[in-house]
């Protein structure tokens, strides 16, 4: 019998099924008579806790009438050992113990198992006496024992630390006080497991856990053990538990299914027949906006289940020409709805300006609360703040400009969609050399001028970060911006010299075609007139033929005097005729888009895309000649080692 102390409430430890708390004859435990029983002795606490030895009731079972006064007189309500009320018209007011509340004994607290202990009231365990065994509570000191995580529809214990020479008669003795026992397979290793037919038993077996168990009076090692109770895995609890939740889920389904046929709603009603009547019922309503929907479903309806014939096709006719009608109706709907949609979206567009403004003002609020002259006079929360708030606001106002960039890119799109026409066929033609370079030079003015705007974005973050560091960093962002300020203007001095430079080549271009123009047509005459001297006939006048080679000669001199500063020039310079002049613009335009350099192999590959007659070696030779202008370097470790030709004309131009 469990007998469990509660702070302010005390459990009588009084069990009507044990027959030593009645005073019965049960063998004593230390050999004494039997006949000769213990005189009680009532503890100092006044006899609050009573014990089993302490009440020597002398009450015969066999008396049913002693045993219903007893429990009036304690205001229980008379049962039987069976549970049977002893009288069936009790009055618990007539007791002795007035105003306490009829009492059943065979309720938990009063039985052998006592009921479940609240978490915030503390329990004592007391020893529990059987038949044959006596348990020892264990320690209240020591920490609960630890049991594994329960298994889903647990009913099965383990059971270990039993006495070797426990059988399963004393281990049923002990269990079967927490319910009704199924089955117990014990082990030859002082290890059982008991399963229970519910599964709150084993919540009752576990309250065992780490009490000592001694078989009768012997304190021999063989009949003591100390009991762990824990909680087993079975295959019977895990089938039963599965069996157990499908029968649930087929329960909720069922529930499911009554509750949405509870809520379907009901099906229509059914289309009735054709007749002179209905049809024209229908098509008044089929006039009517409202009840279109319904008029047009009944019509389809009599067209598919055969209802026209020779007598009604006049009629369904007439019908399927106000559902024609209806379109137009629709029609006119539609583009209603699509003006409204574009008179919203005009308004969705302002708003979203107008939201842009007022993001701008508070973006310029907060990096002119960045500067030196405001930012001292803010504490450090303050200034983390505002630099918070001013990334959160550059979000939001970029996520709206991209929003309204998008919206305005998707009406050009329209626009553009529109206003296509068929494209006219487009004749490909050769590009000359010269045009080539034009283009290299615009792509590399393009290049420098993404240079400029990489540069101006990297001042304006340097110029952001500058108000937000302190004061010593400020020296060192100043020179950075110094330098990247020289940097931009040495970059501006370039490209200035770059568009000099290439309109100083085209004007000698220029002047060489003139000057190449003029040289033809001066052979040109002058073969004409040969051609002309020769048809001739051959016994003209001899001071004729001296004044035509006095005139050729003349000619020849001028064409000599025009030709010769050309020559000058080129005889003079280590490049020798137009065509290298060409290589030289286009090879040093190469080696300017590409500063770390080419190899020869990619710069022929490149030109032979112009001209499938350039070979490396006419390529490699002249660009040896031009030592100030080209520069051959060795790049790579190993393996890798590879000469790069790299263009050097800006610093030939300085030593020059």
């Amino acid at each position: 019998m469990f007998l469990v102390q509660f702070a302010g409430l005390n459990h009588l430890s009084f069990d009507p099924a044990s027959t030593e708390s009645l005073g019965l004859d049960s063998p004593a435990e230390d050999g004494s008579d039997p006949g000769k029983r213990k005189r009680s002795s009532i503890p100092p606490d006044g006899g609050r806790n009573l014990s089993l030895e302490s009440i020597p009731m002398g009450l015969p079972m066999s008396d049913p009438s002693a045993w219903a006064t007893a429990m009036n007189n304690l205001g229980m309500a008379p049962m039987g050992m069976t549970g049977q009320p002893l009288l069936p018209d009790f009055d618990p007011a007539l007791g002795m113990m007035t105003g306490i509340p009829p009492i059943n004994p065979m309720m938990p607290g009063l039985g052998i198992v006592p009921p479940p202990i609240p978490p915030d009231m503390p329990a004592v365990k007391e020893i529990i006496h059987c038949k044959s065994c006596t348990l020892f509570p264990p320690n209240p000191h020591l920490p609960p024992p630890a049991t594994r995580e329960r298994p889903p529809g647990c009913k099965t214990v383990f059971v270990g630390g039993l006495p070797e020479n426990g059988t399963e008669q004393i281990i049923m003795e002990v269990f079967e006080q927490c319910g009704e026992v199924i089955a117990i397979r014990k082990s030859k290793k002082n290890f059982c497991h008991i399963r229970f037919a519910e599964e709150f038993m084993v919540d009752k077996a576990l309250y065992l856990s780490g009490y000592r168990i001694r078989l009768g009076s012997s304190t021999d090692k063989k009949d003591t053990g100390r009991l762990h109770v824990d909680f087993a895995q079975a295959r019977d609890d895990l089938y039963e538990w599965e069996c157990k939740q499908r029968m649930l889920a087929r329960e909720e389904r069922h529930r499911r299914r009554l509750a949405e046929e509870r809520f379907r709603p009901p099906s229509p009603p059914p289309v009735v027949h054709y007749s002179d009547h209905e049809g024209s019922l229908v098509a008044e309503k089929l006039k009517d906006d409202t009840k279109f929907s319904e008029a047009i479903q009944t019509l389809l309806t009599w067209i598919e289940r055969g209802e026209v014939n020779r007598r009604t096709a006049n009629n369904f006719y007439s019908m399927i020409q106000s559902a024609n009608s209806h379109i137009r109706r629709l029609v006119n709907e539609k583009a209603a709805h699509e003006k409204e949609m574009e008179e919203a979206k005009e308004k969705f567009k302002l708003a979203l300006s107008g939201i842009l403004v007022q993001f701008e003002q508070i973006v310029a609020v907060y990096h002119s609360a960045s500067k030196q002259k405001a930012w001292d006079h803010f504490t450090k929360a303050q200034r983390k703040n505002i630099s918070v708030w001013c990334k959160q606001a550059e979000e939001i106002r970029n996520i709206h400009n991209d929003e309204l960039m998008g919206i305005r890119r998707e009406e050009e799109m329209e626009m553009s969609d529109e206003e296509i026409e068929d494209p006219s066929e487009m004749k490909e033609t050769e590009e000359s050399a010269l045009v080539a370079q034009l283009e290299a030079l615009k792509e590399e003015n393009d290049s420098l001028r993404w240079q400029l705007d990489a540069y101006r974005n990297e001042v304006e973050l340097l110029k952001q970060e500058q108000g937000k560091a302190s004061r010593d960093e400020d020296t060192t962002k100043e020179q950075q911006m110094k330098l990247l300020q020289q940097a931009l203007q040495g970059m501006q001095k370039h490209l200035l010299k770059v568009q000099e430079e290439y309109k100083k080549r085209e004007a000698e271009l220029e002047k060489v075609k003139e000057d190449k123009l003029k040289i033809e047509t001066l052979l040109e005459n002058l073969k004409e007139q040969q051609s002309m001297a020769d048809e001739e006939d051959k016994e003209g006048d001899v001071a004729d033929c001296q004044g035509n080679e006095s005139s050729t000669s003349r000619v020849c001199a001028c064409s000599q005097e025009k030709e010769c500063p050309v020559e000058k020039s080129l005889s003079n310079s280590p490049v020798k005729s137009e065509r290298e002049v060409l290589l030289v613009g286009i090879i040093s335009t190469f080696l300017h888009v590409h500063p770390f350099g080419a190899s020869i192999e990619y710069i022929c590959s490149y030109l032979q895309r112009l001209d499938s007659k350039i070979c490396t070696a006419e390529v490699e030779v002249l660009m040896t000649r031009l030592q100030n202008t080209f520069r051959q370097e060795l790049s790579g470790v190993g393996a890798s080692l590879e000469k790069r030709w790299k263009f050097c004309g800006f610093d030939g131009l300085k030593m020059t």
